[in-house]
């Protein structure tokens, strides 16, 4: 899901605005994992910790930083260390933007939180792609291989069927193969400089947070507008499933 949001900025050419008048951001439902206790961080680096569950997110931090966005303000979202498992003392600072694309593996989950959402993305990848992007991006972060797959086969994969794949349901379009669909990520485009411009089409009759939604879809190979995104300047643009 995060290479379909920087694909959508780089396509808006948002990525080499200053953070600071950007009119559309990316942040990431892993800068908000929870303050590990002295043994979950022992056992997270060992790899027998689940951040792929649940319970892993400070949700009602999460709640209150996208609230304080929709409503204008300008946030503190934390950071974290993914290769010492710890939330830093620094914090990365987000100015007001039109429209925020929030990411992640289980951003669907919470209703309080899925419910603040304009429009839901659901990036249906294949599993061997999911597994391989894993094993590359934790390899950076210094996890040897067997760690990985053992993580992923423990926790990573059951918690994907258990928690994420569920959450598809929610979603107002579904792009099948992430970032190739390049059909779909168009399209979004296209719908996000309509807000920007201010333009006022048909989509926007559909009701935001969850009532009245009638176009919960596949992105096919299609080259008509799809009627998805609700009335409202700050809309959030949301991908949930893997490569987490």
């Amino acid at each position: 899901q995060s290479t379909v949001c920087e694909k959508i900025m780089e396509l808006l050419g948002q990525k080499e605005v200053d953070h600071r008048q950007r009119k559309v951001l990316i942040l990431s439902q892993d800068s908000f994992y929870k303050v590990l206790t002295a043994e979950q961080k022992a056992k997270a680096l060992k790899g027998q910790y689940n951040f792929d569950h649940p319970d892993a997110f400070d949700n009602d931090l999460m709640h209150t930083t996208l609230k304080n966005i929709v409503e204008g303000k300008t946030v503190e979202v934390p950071t974290y260390d993914f290769v010492t498992h710890s939330r830093l003392a620094e914090t990365t600072v987000v100015y007001p933007a039109d429209v925020v694309l929030f990411e992640g593996i289980l951003v669907f989950y919470s209703q309080d939180i899925r419910d603040m959402f304009h429009l839901r993305l659901f990036v249906d990848t294949d599993s061997d792609v999911r597994l391989s992007r894993r094993v590359l991006r934790d390899m950076k972060r210094g996890r040897d291989l067997e760690q990985i797959l053992t993580q992923y086969t423990t926790f990573v994969k059951p918690a994907f069927e258990e928690f994420c794949l569920p959450t598809k349901k929610y979603a107002d379009v579904i792009i099948p193969r992430g970032v190739d669909n390049m059909v779909a990520i168009n399209l979004i485009v296209q719908h996000i400089q309509d807000i920007l411009n201010g333009d006022i089409c048909k989509w926007q009759r559909g009701a935001m947070n969850g009532h009245g939604r009638t176009y919960k879809r596949p992105f096919p190979e299609q080259t008509e507008s799809s009627s998805v995104l609700a009335a409202g300047k700050r809309s959030h643009l949301e991908s949930s499933s893997r490569p987490h």
